[in-house]
């Protein structure tokens, strides 16, 4: 069995794992599956990889299996397509829904920017159409046979729908297990994440790999805080939001908020098309006890309506979200995208960052590179549209509302397989998360883990 690194290692975005096994001259052929196939994101060297061609000829790829549908693991499917691939593609049925909608935006973003400077598109909606044609639906531990695989997803807890992914080669029995995004436990919607208890080989990500994040009391209180003191300067809180979970984790947060009268009175806005169209996908699940946790189907029985609070706006029209400015502060603005690389939220930071009065609030992941994360790390002016924004308003970022986990929840995902575990495989995430990562599962859970390079085959 033999495992390529296609993209992620030695950095956050662009996951893309080839596992296969089996002699291509033998009459039982060669079985080869992807793991992900995610776009390259942040920077001018990222674009450069997502024009590059598949190192491996699609056309040989017997399926897919997508962990969950950020678009850095599923932003290429596309151009898999477009290449030559047509096979199955297989992800629990949220990942399904959810990944059309995160596909079309992402296309149309993708359109935008090559028109912008002179280049082809990277692929069109056709291809996009035609990808979700290939697109199957399978539950958690719902095995999966692909040739000499066996495959079964088990709940990340990082997202709607997220899998880790369980490959067992059949003629050996050898196991390798890809994490996907972890989530960060207790998350405010989804289940918790599982536990795998025998593999041995693991693909483990690091995002947060030398973090740990806040108290869930602790990071509560800072968001109430925030708020309060913003609504009392008469400013404007902008959230840069992913619009998938952490929108609808911030509408989860903000309706007990707002229910039980902890935060003054302020319009919220939910300026995403994107957001508003997920949300209803969160709805058509909210009482599935599959993908949801037991204290939000609770609030769902009671009748509460999680997504629906006095104030809430959503504004999904061009001229809805031109409206949000004749709204006086203080007011609450969520809006995509969530590393400020585009999106509706750049209109409102080329308003509000230079109000002293004023706060942007993160609360995601935001890659090297990215806006966002030049923000976050406290630039003093950015340019938006052209123009070069002074950013004097409040910066803050509270990592315990990150859909990833944190160190010690990685590790704790690591023990159980501890006993059989050969390898660990540290991807998904920047060097300085990566190396720190790496010493403590070789430290504290002795067992030999690497940070595999971009291109590496390894023999398992």
């Amino acid at each position: 069995m033999k495992l390529t690194f296609h993209g992620a290692a030695k950095m956050v975005t662009g996951a893309n794992y080839l596992l296969e096994t089996g002699d291509p001259s033998t009459s039982s052929g060669q079985t080869r599956i992807l793991i992900d196939c995610g776009l390259f994101q942040g920077g001018s060297f990222a674009e450069h990889q997502n024009y590059k061609p598949f190192p491996y000829d699609p056309k040989s790829i017997d399926a897919v299996f997508i962990t969950h549908a950020h678009i850095d693991h599923i932003g290429r499917l596309p151009l898999l397509y477009k290449a030559g691939f047509r096979g199955e593609i297989f992800s629990t049925p949220p990942t399904n829904d959810v990944a059309e909608y995160l596909l079309l935006d992402s296309e149309h973003l993708l359109a935008k920017e090559a028109e912008e400077k002179n280049m082809p598109p990277l692929y069109s909606i056709n291809d996009v159409n035609e990808a979700m044609t290939l697109w199957k639906g399978i539950k958690y531990h719902q095995k999966l046979r692909v040739k000499n695989f066996e495959v079964e997803l088990y709940d990340a807890g990082h997202i709607l729908g997220s899998a880790s992914i369980k490959v067992k080669e059949i003629k050996t029995g050898k196991i390798v297990v890809f994490s996907g995004d972890l989530g960060n436990v207790p998350a405010p919607l989804v289940k918790d994440t599982e536990y795998i208890d025998n593999a041995d080989y693991a693909l483990i990500e690091s995002a947060y790999g030398n973090r740990v994040h806040e108290d869930i009391n602790i990071r509560k209180e800072t968001l109430e805080d925030l708020i309060e003191e913003t609504i009392k300067a008469s400013g404007v809180l902008l959230i840069p939001a992913f619009a998938m979970e952490r929108t609808q984790d911030m509408l989860f947060e903000l309706n007990d908020l707002v229910e039980n009268g902890r935060i003054p009175k302020a319009p919220v806005f939910i300026d995403s098309p994107l957001a508003i169209k997920l949300t209803a996908i969160y709805k058509k699940y909210s009482q599935d006890p599959d993908y949801f946790d037991k204290e939000t189907l609770d609030h769902m029985r009671k009748g509460d309506s999680i997504f629906d609070f006095p104030g809430l706006k959503m504004t999904l029209t061009t001229e809805q979200s031109k409206e949000i400015n004749s709204v006086l502060p203080p007011k609450i603005i969520i809006a995509g995208a969530g590393m400020s690389q585009g999106g509706r939220i750049l209109h409102h930071e080329s308003r509000y960052l230079s109000d002293p009065k004023s706060a942007i609030l993160f609360i995601g992941y935001q890659v090297a590179g990215s806006l966002g994360r030049r923000i976050m790390d406290g630039i003093k002016s950015v340019k938006i549209f052209g123009q070069e924004i002074p950013v004097k308003c409040k910066v803050k970022n509270i990592s315990g509302y990150s859909a990833h986990a944190d160190q010690p929840r990685l590790l704790d995902w690591l023990k159980p397989m501890k006993e059989s575990l050969k390898k660990v495989f540290v991807v998904q995430g920047e060097e300085e998360q990566m190396a720190p990562l790496t010493n403590k599962i070789r430290d504290e859970i002795a067992i030999d883990a690497v940070m595999p390079s971009e291109g590496e085959e390894i023999m398992l």
